[in-house]
């Protein structure tokens, strides 16, 4: 008699699923299926709106990564109107985007994905969360992660207008410059920032001392999957969150293609899957082959841990020397086990607050030429595309718009939809990996779930 497991809704990510798992007469796996219900539309009734109104509205879509929609669409709107960004505008974008990047890092890091990592598989269910981890780690050391994402938000705010919801990107630049004081600032929490992501990333690799549960669990079987992986560098192939060009490499390494933003449509496609609303996306040249695929890898991945596999070196001494290390732990590049999300997250939220201090010591980051107005409106039809690396993976946006500026199509392409196809197969993997005979536990779940939070997905972006 087949039997169905039901895990709902899924926990410690943003949005909503489910996870059904079936089994055979046998207590085997016969089928997984990550299900999200939810839809949005932004796709849709953004059309007929002012381009203008993009940057505050399609950020809307998200509760935890507005910067990034607010990002990658005023960039679209630089190239939908062909604009240039004066330099100092740009590096205040950057200040701003970096410090997302640390201060979102730091929400999965311990909120949402910490009880993963920092503890036991069996751990009991009411204590895996951020106040059982204050229990586990000591008050002292959470408040001290809380202040150290508070400076970054408290900076974001000073830019961008508001911690949550930036309302400063315009075409062409920004909409204010900064002040000494907000140059001091800076300084000030990028200190308070490196600091604590050091501690971070010192405390992950303590845990993976010979002997310790997450030693075996990052190298666990499980969590194992080869795949495509996609990010963005700059010309010479270090990591860049903000701006820079695409690039693919196959499961060994080797590099499959490059393309700017506005390109991703020729090298990229989208199909849509009767059992959720989450889009899953393929490689054009290695095609689609279901779920879960045979022996011909198709799977691409985004996000921490494939951002560090397409990369040469990080362009920060501190973190760079934590990729070295983990790289060696793993024996080189690309890393294929799931679980490493987690330290590729910390060692980009070390690399993300390094870049704020570099972008907070520029003296020129503090010139009045923050902006150039758009001398014209865009062709009939006209097409504008923006790009960033978002916490979760490669965003883009693309707009379509008429003349007098108004929205006729609209394409986002987020994160969590780059790594659906991987993400499906890697719980699918671990729920037949982890039942046999009908034998469950609350255990057991949770090693199936780590399987999912791993690559934190945002399932309300997914579903825009």
């Amino acid at each position: 008699m087949s039997r169905r497991i039901l895990i709902d809704p899924v926990t410690r990510l943003e949005g909503h699923g489910q996870i059904q798992i079936l089994l055979d007469a046998s207590g085997n796996v016969s089928d997984v299926l990550f299900q999200t219900p939810e839809f949005r539309g932004f796709e849709k009734f953004c059309e007929g709106r002012a381009v203008e109104e993009m940057p505050t509205l399609t950020q809307k879509i998200c509760g935890v990564c507005p910067m990034a929609h607010h990002m990658a669409s005023t960039k679209a709107l630089d190239d939908l109107f062909s604009v240039s960004v004066p330099p100092a505008a740009q590096k205040i974008r950057e200040l701003a985007y970096h410090a997302f990047i640390f201060e979102d890092h730091l929400l999965h890091i311990y909120y949402l994905g910490g009880p993963d990592w920092l503890m036991a598989p069996d751990t009991p269910p009411h204590q895996r969360n951020i106040l059982g981890l204050a229990g586990q780690m000591g008050q002292a050391f959470i408040t001290r992660m809380m202040a150290a994402r508070h400076q970054a938000r408290d900076l974001i705010a000073r830019i961008a207008g508001s911690a949550l919801y930036p309302v400063f990107g315009l075409p062409g630049g920004v909409s204010k410059p900064l002040t000494h004081d907000d140059q001091v600032a800076a300084v000030s929490a990028s200190r308070v920032m490196i600091e604590f992501a050091v501690i971070s990333v010192k405390l992950f690799e303590n845990l993976l001392k010979t002997g310790t549960f997450f030693s075996e669990l990052i190298t666990d079987p499980v969590y194992y999957q080869r795949t495509y992986s996609m990010g963005m560098t700059d010309a010479d192939g270090r990591l860049q969150f903000y701006d820079g060009v695409i690039r693919i490499v196959d499961p060994g390494g080797a590099p499959v293609a490059t393309f700017r933003a506005g390109e991703f449509s020729g090298y990229l496609t989208e199909r849509v899957d009767g059992r959720t609303y989450v889009k899953t996306p393929a490689i054009r040249d290695a095609g689609w082959r279901g779920f879960p695929e045979d022996e011909v890898i198709t799977a691409y991945r985004v996000g921490p841990l494939a951002r560090l596999n397409v990369v040469s070196e990080i362009p920060t001494p501190r973190a760079q020397a934590a990729c070295d290390g983990m790289m060696t732990f793993f024996g080189g590049r690309p890393v294929h086990h799931t679980l490493a999300y987690h330290w590729a997250r910390l060692i980009e939220a070390l690399y993300a607050a390094e870049r704020v201090a570099e972008l907070a010591a520029d003296p020129d980051i503090v010139s009045s030429e923050i902006r150039n107005i758009p001398s014209h409106l865009p062709d009939e039809g006209g097409m504008g595309s923006g790009g960033c690396e978002a916490p979760r993976g490669t965003l883009f946006h693309s707009y379509q718009a008429s003349t007098d500026g108004i929205i006729q199509k609209l394409n986002l392409l987020v994160g969590t939809q780059h790594n659906a196809a991987a993400l499906y197969r890697s719980v699918h993997q671990a729920a037949s990996m982890l039942i046999t005979d009908g034998r469950v536990s609350d255990a057991i779940l949770n090693r199936i779930e780590m399987a999912y939070r791993a690559y934190d997905p945002c399932l309300a972006c997914a579903t825009h």
